[in-house]
């Protein structure tokens, strides 16, 4: 394996993150942290520092991670720029900018906003992984304006609901993706890159009519930047995280990876999702380049290692269920990627003995700032190819991690509980205060928590292993993750509701035999005749991010009841996963070629709807892009036909599709 490369140390003031956090006394082993990536010290508690209520000598569910003290972001851009000006900061494709380049282009953008753009206003980024969401970063970041990225085509009613909630002074993006009410003012061009693979054609910034200060909730003071997360009340919810708080994280990730000058960092995550910001952040604060990936990368798990080897990434950050088909195959062998950041979703299993690349299997919620907890993994460990699931790990530098019963005091070592997060990773909050009141709690007064004036209520449920390593047991209430992102099933029930065909509805969560989730929607219309499943389907996605559109919608006329007489989720559960459930077409394939069948086949049982015929089209059946991934993925296992992602999506069907697929099959004339 490639050693990391060493930063020079041209910056003064950068803290690493690899302090020992070490205490004194006597008793028993709390913690350590996991920024050093070595396995060693623990914290040792006092015998009179145990809280109340634990047994006698046994240690609390209390981990801290190295001590570690808040540096600069920006600041940290402007010293690479000033030093290695002609360094490149961001290769796509032919196309490449360099650390000058990006800081001449965001002063003329942060210049273009200033008038009408002042310091602590949100600003709605819909833009996708290029030179100019890197720029725009900058040059908000410089306004002092707080980043809030939606995604490069975010739906319009969900965007309006955010723009009506929150004061969004303005959106960035193309003309044509922003909803009407933004479309119709007089729109600010931007002097934004408009070259390579997901680069906007006219970028601009939009304004409204409306006044600042409409009503809608402004970020806090201090904020860099806002991510929205699933809300139970049908609209998104933001939360906001400060310049320290992120600072921390990227100390850790530099000192952990060792990205440095003449590294190449993946711009890999979608731009909705916080981890983005961890990779942007982190290649420009370390002299190395960001690679924006195309957009048919993250569809495809064999086209995203040719990616990383066509483009030389060296460091990367990916979605769990983008990673998890690489390991049931082969690793190759030929790639310079030394680390593989991984998480969004649990991890099922261990990478294998020949995965050349450290892999850390990363937790962390948005409000503690991207990651938490890490827990690395390499191809020479005893347990490598393990199928059991890998812990979460041990906190990052400057991290407290407590395990807590149902009255928010630390269980016993060994115990499940709600994991509580505290320290210099915490958002400042969300934009709701009540919301943030009801969250970010005072720590307990007996715990050992010295410097933690909050914790974070996951909601997630855990258990703290002897040695302080966290294992991940699932969520306490009804959130749920589909394909890395945390969904709360009533803001899908919510999205349907809104429309007035629809009485009520009840959306469930169904796995497969890999633990992979999917939605399923049981509506009950407002009256007989009302409109169709994929009426629906459609409507809602305006509303809606990719991941928590159902795979499939039942009409129903009422839905069963516990004894307490609430909705029994676990029958309609049952009922959508019954044989008997929706069925499909007789006589559907009748002449139909092997490829069809293949292709209907598969499909039926990836989104779990047999009733899908030949003529849907995959996305508006429910089909995500790590559905299509499996999808591919099947189809080359049985036929050695290998297609592509944009092949998929381009059909108009799924008979067009498998069409595809018997011609690729189909043998060559002699001498063709």
């Amino acid at each position: 394996m490639t050693q990391p490369l060493t930063t020079p140390d041209i910056i003064p003031g950068t803290g690493t993150g690899t302090g020992t956090g070490t205490g004194t006394g006597t008793g028993t082993a709390v913690a350590r942290g996991a920024g050093d990536g070595l396995p060693g010290t623990a914290v040792r508690l006092a015998a009179e520092d145990v809280p109340d209520g634990l047994a006698a000598g046994a240690a609390p569910s209390i981990a801290h991670g190295p001590a570690a003290e808040p540096t600069g972001v920006i600041a940290r851009f402007e010293e690479w720029a000033r030093r290695t000006p002609q360094a490149p900061a961001v290769i796509d494709g032919e196309h490449s900018w360099t650390y000058r380049d990006l800081d001449t282009a965001a002063a003329l953008v942060a210049t273009a906003l200033r008038d009408r753009v002042r310091p602590g206003d949100l600003v709605g980024v819909c833009l996708d992984r290029s030179a100019a969401l890197v720029v725009t970063a900058v040059a908000l970041a410089r306004v002092g304006a707080v980043y809030l990225p939606l995604g490069p085509r975010p739906g319009e009613r969900r965007t309006e609901a955010v723009t009506e909630d929150l004061d969004v002074v303005c959106l960035i993006g193309d003309p044509g993706v922003l909803p009407a009410r933004h479309r119709a003012g007089e729109p600010t061009p931007l002097p934004l890159p408009t070259e390579g693979s997901n680069a906007p054609a006219a970028p601009v910034a939009a304004f409204t009519d409306t006044d600042p200060g409409h009503g809608g909730r402004r970020a806090p003071e201090g904020a860099l930047y806002a991510v929205l997360t699933s809300g139970s009340t049908g609209r998104p919810k933001a939360v906001a995280v400060a310049e320290p708080a992120l600072s921390v994280a990227l100390d850790w990730y530099r000192a952990e990876t060792g990205l440095a000058p003449g590294d190449r960092q993946s711009l890999l995550i979608g731009v909705a999702f916080d981890p983005h910001l961890l990779e942007l952040w982190a290649g420009l604060t370390s002299g190395a380049a960001l690679v924006p990936a195309p957009d048919d990368v993250r569809w495809d798990s064999r086209v995203l290692t040719d990616w990383w080897r066509d483009a030389g990434v060296t460091v990367s950050v990916a979605a769990t269920p983008t990673v998890e088909p690489l390991l049931d195959r082969p690793w190759p062998q030929d790639l310079k990627l030394r680390h593989l950041v991984v998480g969004g979703d649990r991890m099922r299993r261990r990478p294998g003995r020949d995965v050349t690349a450290t892999v850390h299997n990363a937790y962390g919620p948005a409000e503690a700032t991207v990651v938490a907890t890490t827990y690395a993994m390499r191809g020479g460990d005893a347990e490598a190819g393990d199928a059991a699931p890998p812990p979460i790990g041990t906190p990052l530098p400057g991290v407290t991690v407590v395990v807590t019963g149902d009255d928010g005091r630390p269980v016993d070592r060994g115990q499940e509980g709600e994991l509580r997060i505290g320290g210099h990773c915490l958002a400042l909050g969300y934009l709701d205060p009540e919301l943030t009141a009801r969250r970010f709690a005072a720590p307990p007064q007996d715990a050992p928590l010295p410097g933690v004036d909050r914790l974070y209520r996951t909601g997630d449920r855990v258990r703290m292993t002897s040695d302080g390593s966290l294992e991940f047991l699932g969520r306490l209430d009804d959130q749920v993750k589909i394909s890395g992102v945390r969904i709360e099933p009533a803001e899908v029930e919510a999205a349907f509701e809104r429309d007035p065909a629809v009485r009520s509805a009840v959306v469930t969560v169904l796995r497969d035999e890999s633990g992979s989730a999917r939605l399923v929607a049981h509506v009950r219309p407002a009256a007989a005749g009302g409109p169709s499943a994929g009426d629906l389907l459609a409507a809602v996605r305006a509303w809606l991010p990719e991941q928590a559109v159902p795979s499939a919608v039942r009409l129903v006329d009422g839905y069963p009841l516990d004894a307490n007489g609430k909705v029994d989720r676990a029958a309609l559960a049952a009922e959508a996963s019954a044989p008997g459930g929706p069925s499909a077409p007789a006589g559907d394939l009748a002449g139909a070629t092997p490829a069809e069948r293949l292709v209907l086949a598969t499909v039926r049982d990836l989104l779990g709807r047999p009733g899908t015929t030949l003529g849907d089209n995959f996305t508006d059946a429910g089909g995500t892009s790590v559905v299509a991934a499996r999808l591919l993925a099947a189809v080359e296992r049985e036929t050695g036909v290998r297609l592509r992602a944009p092949e998929l999506l381009r059909s108009p069907d799924l008979r067009a599709f498998a069409a595809l697929l018997d011609e690729r099959r189909a043998p060559r004339p002699a001498g063709a």
